[in-house]
């Protein structure tokens, strides 16, 4: 309510004073009607020649407009994943630059701003020469008032160095609508400058299709994701929630504690590869959020906009977590349901990266959970988990903890944002606002996949004399579900062909955690060549599981497990 009167109480200044007055409504639905608040910094060059006044008139109407759905404008950046962290880039597309000195506000001190810490005093922040009264906001603050309270009285700005997520037009306008002064001229050099908690990240292969650089976020191009059926470590998709941790800080020691453990313990990789036998499995890993965009077309969705390659293959060697847990007494019978994960990845307030997987899955020696040494016959890279990462086959990447430095073992499940609100779905009628995180449940496994990696989506092909076109891409199912059949149609899924399947590995039943990559020679008619072919494919896996035609039962608002018919589109010249 206070961000809906602030933005009237603009509007009527700035309306009062225009003198040229075409009327303001004009321009509020003009406002209405985009999906952006962008403006040009050359109004007076436009077709329309519009006074300044008239320009000031707009600018207010959308901080108005900001401030009134203020909460819906955050909620809708969140949906999107275009991550930018270049704050000169921002600028270009902003009708002012965010916490710019304003001469027409009010100069504080650092004393003053730290002296507004509650709501009787009003809650202040600071971001580069602006201040701003957040009080009534931060209860609707989406990531909840705890992260927001940290900044509370100082700047904001070493916690968006760390959550670059805010560093977006539609955060910035929401900023600015809360705008009530300027740090103080002579106190402007000693703004809070943190440091970059990702100067230590280490160097990736220009290749990797990067979706946000902070964390950084990367997917393998799906060019040559099926090339081989092992993924090269330095392809390998990349999902990080925090900053890498410094490599020299990092030792192959992790502790373990919790219900049936007297006292902690401390244990070392190399001890556990002198006392137990080590342990190869060839897996697949994959992001919740695989071909999150594709859904994100259907309907907007939270989370980076990955495509198809948030998936890699390799082969890992570690030491069974079921043989540690056995000599350590831990059973089946035990008070405990649950195994805490901690890696050494940690947010601004030093609280480490954590989840949790059941017990039971922890237990079965079937199930193959490792503590990894080796990815592809190599040291683990920094990016993938070095020293230590979990792996735990048949489930999403997110329970298979990098930099592994702790082990609990507890009777619930972590109660970490990234186990009780993030990895979650919804009934698709639901949205961010209206969905309960409480009572869902964690992703744990993920349904049957497959997707079109070759030809390229929107492709233009030689002709050459071709007498069929070759499609290729890969398949897999949670759980450890073989897969059966990928099935491929040019029809629109009125008749299908089924494709040729790939595996290096030979397994049993229930314990299949690789992908299989698929093949198949399209024949081509001469009216095929004549027009735009459209590909789907679908698979099915060994509990005849067979993924749906559309997101119409599946869409939710995080975007999570998009598993509908892919398809592409190529032409012939």
């Amino acid at each position: 309510m206070m961000i809906r009167t602030f933005g009237k109480k603009i509007v009527g200044r700035c309306c009062a004073k225009v003198s040229n007055r075409r009327s303001c409504s004009d321009y509020q639905r003009s406002v209405r009607s985009s999906s952006s608040y962008s403006f040009s910094k050359t109004n007076q060059n436009d077709d329309n020649k519009r006074t300044k006044t008239q320009v000031y008139c707009k600018i207010a109407v959308c901080l108005a407009a900001a401030g009134a759905t203020g909460f819906y404008c955050w909620k809708k950046f969140l949906s999107n994943s275009n991550h930018v962290t270049s704050l000169e880039k921002l600028a270009e597309d902003l009708p002012f630059e965010a916490g710019a000195r304003r001469p027409d506000l009010p100069n504080y001190k650092y004393d003053e701003v730290a002296e507004h810490t509650s709501e009787e005093t009003g809650i202040w922040v600071i971001f580069k020469e602006g201040v701003y009264d957040i009080t009534k906001f931060i209860k609707q603050h989406p990531g909840g008032d705890e992260k927001i309270s940290m900044a509370i009285g100082g700047s904001v700005e070493p916690f968006w160095d760390l959550y670059s997520i805010h560093l977006n037009k539609h955060v910035f306008e929401i900023l600015e609508s809360l705008r009530i002064g300027n740090v103080h001229p002579e106190e402007e050099m000693q703004v809070f400058k943190s440091g970059d908690h990702y100067a230590h990240e280490p160097k990736r292969h220009p290749a990797l299709k990067v979706n946000s650089q902070k964390p950084f976020n990367a997917e393998t191009p799906l060019q040559i994701l099926v090339e081989s059926f092992y993924t090269p470590n330095e392809l390998f998709f990349v999902r990080n929630h925090l900053p890498v941790p410094k490599k020299s800080k990092l030792e192959d020691d992790f502790q373990i504690t919790g219900i049936g453990l007297d006292s902690s313990i401390s244990l070392t990789m190399s001890e556990l590869k002198m006392k137990y036998k080590p342990h190869e499995i060839t897996t697949s890993v994959m992001c919740a959020g695989n071909r999150r965009s594709a859904m994100h077309e259907t309907k907007p969705v939270k989370g980076l906009q990955w495509s198809a390659g948030a998936v890699s293959t390799a082969k890992w060697k570690g030491i069974k977590l079921s043989d540690l847990l056995k000599d350590l007494g831990i059973t089946e019978d035990s008070k405990a349901c649950h195994i805490i994960f901690q890696g050494a990845d940690t947010d601004i307030e030093s609280k480490p990266y954590e989840v949790s997987i059941p017990l039971e899955i922890a237990l079965d020696p079937n199930r193959e959970v490792l503590l990894a040494f080796e990815m592809n016959g190599k040291e683990i890279p920094l990016d993938h988990g070095y020293p230590i990462r979990v792996i735990v086959p048949g489930v999403i990447g997110a329970r298979q903890v990098k930099w592994l430095k702790k082990i609990i073992v507890s009777e619930k499940e972590s109660d970490s944002l990234w186990q009780q609100k993030d990895y979650k779905t919804f009934n698709p009628s639901l949205n961010i606002e209206t969905c309960d995180t409480g009572k869902a449940m964690a992703v744990l496994e993920f349904p049957v996949q497959s997707a079109i990696c070759q030809p390229a989506n929107g492709s233009v092909l030689k002709l050459e004399n071709k007498k069929s076109l070759e499609v290729k891409g890969y398949a897999l199912s949670g759980a450890g579900k073989k897969i059966l059949r990928v099935d491929v149609s040019v029809d629109g899924g009125q008749s299908w062909m089924e494709a040729d399947l790939y595996t290096e590995t030979k397994t049993q039943m229930n314990r299949e955690w690789a992908w299989t990559l698929w093949k198949l020679d399209v024949p081509l008619s001469d009216d095929m060549l004549r027009k735009q072919i459209d590909i789907t494919c679908k698979a099915t896996d060994s509990a005849h599981n067979t993924q749906p035609e559309s997101d119409l039962g599946i869409w939710n608002a995080r975007g999570l497990l998009e598993n509908k018919w892919p398809k592409i589109s190529v032409k012939f010249e």
